[in-house]
């Protein structure tokens, strides 16, 4: 997924390439629903913040929506960096809490 934001910024468009963003995108919400799914703990932040890492999937989803809505444009760039950003904050608090919990 990463490649095939890359390419479009150094001027290379081909279509595959918003079929390989897209499917790597649907990967990506697959993945963050099944991790979701798998969480057994008690602890409700933690639950909650899996939840917004499948939101944050679903912002690639829709980036990769927009790379088909308005080919040739870079609007779809604003939801991959949102997506990015609360990816990155619900990771990194994920990985605090859980090491704070195993003290």
């Amino acid at each position: 997924m990463l490649l095939m934001a890359a390419l479009p910024l150094l001027e290379v468009n081909a279509a595959w390439m918003r079929w390989a963003y897209a499917g790597g995108a649907v990967m990506v919400l697959v993945a963050r629903m099944w991790q979701q799914a798998r969480y057994n703990g008690d602890n409700l932040r933690v639950r909650r913040l899996y939840r917004v890492l499948s939101v944050s999937a679903m912002l690639y989803c829709l980036s990769a929506g927009m790379t088909f809505y308005h080919p040739g444009t870079t609007d779809w760039i604003a939801f991959l960096m949102a997506g990015a950003v609360v990816q990155t904050y619900a990771s990194w608090m994920i990985d605090r809490l859980s090491v704070k919990e195993k003290k």
